[in-house]
């Protein structure tokens, strides 16, 4: 049932607030008695979770001598178990009850660990929420994901009537062995009161189906009993774009949905599986998917977008996330293996004094210290250090980094900045820059607005801006000497590919010993309005306001021509000399730079690079970090292939912006009084003596 928005009741009684990931669930009441809770009784350092066996003698035979105790399983199943945990009452599901009780796994059956409660809690309450298509649960290596939703499926699967269950993973083969390594173990060591009548193999390869077996017509039963049996099956398909397409689903497990290769496409697939949790408006099934991510370009990227679509506080009018689902990450070192205690709490800071772990050995080292020992041994070798922390992420960004071999730039010192300007609310100012009481050509004013197109660091002092130099009947930016601009534009209103680029602007400092901007980008712009000519404008306007020049792919040439004709043209920067090739010297009349060729390539990857090199990240030898604040720049760095650029607009612009800055500006010089033509001499003295100007 759900409350609010962003409040879900487990049950009709409100009882404590969790919290997780922006998704508030209410937990049910405690019961009234504590004799009621588990446990109840037992010394504090006693009360931890321990399976309890099926009863000796429990058979199908004798089931009715021990119907409380079978009932009492069944009301556990159903609205989940209260026991106390080292004096502290806690709640599982009943899901997750099934999980840890009955589900057993190839290690025999599983630990209770707080990390999976909130796994548990999380998916009831994206069961209960009518809007929700279920979970996207990002997680981090060996978190146990796979058995938990195998778990769930038999769980669920084994209740309810005529429904049909299904399992994807990122190939046929694994989705077959999660199915019957995993789901038919699961079943066939459930209790008997939990088993519903099954048809075919006890050991089945491809389904599950719980229907009551044919019966054969003999001479003294002409007719054949109304079946009992659930009549839902438990299947696994072939990993395609398509599987399970026109079929409704009770509950899909998507296992592995972040490396999907290949042809296979996860964002294809669940464009068509997620209709299969539909009836017209109505949501009628749920989806469980879970991944470690992979590189970006091995599925990674897709996942990203899946998971980033299902974030709770971004809904559209009808109350749904534009994935359908809800994201949900636990970070590596909350429920890493060898770092939960004998209650199941994860020890993730490091304990005064060793601590009794799980598996009965003492827990010295918190998890998280532990994992970040593992970093700094790998800090001299970047690829393994980016590969160890996406397997082992503290945070989402982490878990969706790219392979450092992809990208031709230094993607560890990019993470270093990310992190930082992450933790440290780094000063980035999103508003707008418009024209003075809306009169073009007046003066430019910037405006901080929450939804603006800009993204700011520094904007010069009131009387630095707007600073134009006016010659021969010509506008020219009054700050070239300090400020410049790339930009990767557009000229069309829509795309022919289908691909919306965004157009893409940087502005960038140059070095200056009085400002504190000096060899930053300072504003950033990545937006792409429904007309280019407001694009166009927003442009002329960015430029007037920093008086600054802008580097433009010149194959794009819409803007060019729109700056001329708003009389802005000396604000279009030429090629800059160091990109020239020796055919192009001197003949190249357009202004900007193209888009295409070698030599123009090159120089924009070996601009960044070196960017990165001297200003982004941590520097080794003085430890201070560099001043690059726009994450969605850095995060578009990490990503780029030299050989597939179009898809970087941010990359391009920057690059274009760093070019930019190494063009010659020639510096003002003070006029100096003109030499005469003749020689003068002084003949003071026994030498005469030239007089020198």
């Amino acid at each position: 049932m759900q409350e609010s928005s962003s409040v879900y009741l487990i049950d009709g009684n409100k009882g404590d607030v969790l919290e997780f990931d922006n998704l508030k669930i209410v937990l049910p009441n405690k019961p009234k008695y504590k004799k009621d809770i588990l446990y109840y009784g037992l010394p504090k350092k006693q009360q931890m979770w321990k399976r309890q066996a099926i009863p000796k003698g429990l058979t199908r035979e004798n089931a009715s001598d021990y119907v409380d105790y079978i009932d009492e399983e069944f009301r556990r199943r159903r609205d989940g178990l209260w026991f106390y945990n080292n004096g502290v009452p806690t709640y599982i599901t009943g899901s997750h009850y099934m999980f840890i009780q009955w589900s057993k796994i190839d290690v025999g059956y599983p630990d209770y660990r707080d990390a999976n409660r909130t796994f548990f809690i999380f998916w009831e309450a994206c069961k209960k929420d009518k809007n929700s298509y279920g979970m996207c649960f990002l997680k981090n290596r060996r978190s146990g994901f796979s058995y938990m939703a195998s778990g769930e499926i038999v769980n669920l699967a084994t209740q309810v009537y005529d429904s049909n269950f299904g399992l994807l993973s990122k190939t046929g083969s694994d989705a077959k062995t999660m199915f019957t390594d995993k789901v038919v173990r699961i079943y066939r060591n459930y209790p008997f009161f939990f088993q519903p009548i099954q048809d075919g193999s006890s050991n089945p390869r491809v389904e599950l189906a719980f229907r009551e077996p044919a019966k054969k017509i003999t001479r003294n039963q002409k007719h054949i009993e109304e079946s009992e049996a659930l009549n839902s099956t438990i299947d696994w398909k072939n990993t395609a774009d398509n599987s399970y397409d026109g079929m409704k689903l009770k509950l899909l497990v998507h296992d592995e949905a972040g490396k999907w290769t290949g042809q296979n496409s996860i964002k294809k697939n669940w464009g068509v599986t997620q209709t299969c949790l539909l009836l017209g408006r109505k949501v009628v099934g749920k989806c469980m998917m879970g991944s470690t991510a992979n590189k970006q370009q091995d599925g990674g990227a897709e996942f990203k977008d899946i998971f980033y679509d299902s974030d709770m506080q971004e809904k559209d009018l009808n109350g749904r996330t534009k994935s359908g689902l809800y994201k949900l990450f636990i970070p590596a070192f909350d429920n890493l293996e060898g770092f939960i205690d004998e209650y199941g709490y994860s020890i993730i800071d490091t304990p005064e004094k060793p601590i009794m772990g799980i598996d009965e050995m003492f827990i010295d080292t918190g998890a998280r210290d532990y994992i970040q020992n593992r970093r700094d041994a790998l800090k001299n070798d970047t690829t393994a250090l980016s590969e160890f922390k996406r397997q082992f992420p503290f945070t989402v960004e982490e878990a969706f980094r790219n392979d450092t071999q992809s990208c031709i730039f230094d993607v560890e010192r990019i993470y270093q900045q990310m992190d930082y300007n992450e933790v440290n609310s780094c000063p980035t100012t999103r508003g707008e820059f418009i024209w003075k009481n809306g009169v073009q050509d007046s003066e430019v004013l910037w405006i901080p607005h929450r939804k603006g197109k800009w993204e700011v660091t520094w904007v010069p002092e009131g009387q630095e801006q707007n600073i134009i130099s006016s010659r021969f009947g010509k506008k020219f930016p009054g700050k070239a000497d300090n400020l410049v601009a790339g930009c990767d534009p557009y000229d069309h209103d829509t795309t022919t590919d289908g691909r919306r680029s965004d157009a893409a602007a940087h502005v960038f400092h140059k070095f200056s010993m009085s400002s504190d901007a000096s060899m930053q980008f300072v504003c950033e712009y990545i937006n792409r309005p429904p007309k280019a000519e407001i694009f166009y404008e927003d442009m002329i306007k960015m430029c007037v306001f920093y008086g600054c020049q802008i580097l433009v792919e010149n194959n794009k040439v819409g803007i060019l021509k729109y700056f001329e004709n708003r009389g802005y043209y000396e604000y279009l920067m030429d090629r800059p000399d160091m990109t020239h090739t020796e055919w192009s010297r001197g003949k190249q009349k357009t202004k900007g730079i193209p888009g295409s060729g070698a030599a123009v390539i090159n120089a924009q990857a070996e601009a960044i690079a070196t960017y990165i090199y001297d200003h982004v990240g941590y520097d080794a030898n003085t430890g201070e970090i560099g001043r690059c604040f726009f994450n969605t720049l850095l995060d578009d760095w990490s990503r780029f292939e030299i050989d597939n650029r179009t898809k970087y607009d941010a990359s391009i612009s920057s690059s274009l912006a760093l070019l930019a800055s190494q063009k010659y500006i020639k510096p003002k010089k003070e006029l100096k009084a003109s030499s005469p033509l003749v020689k003068r001499y002084s003949n003071k003295g026994m030498f005469s003596k030239q007089i020198k100007a």
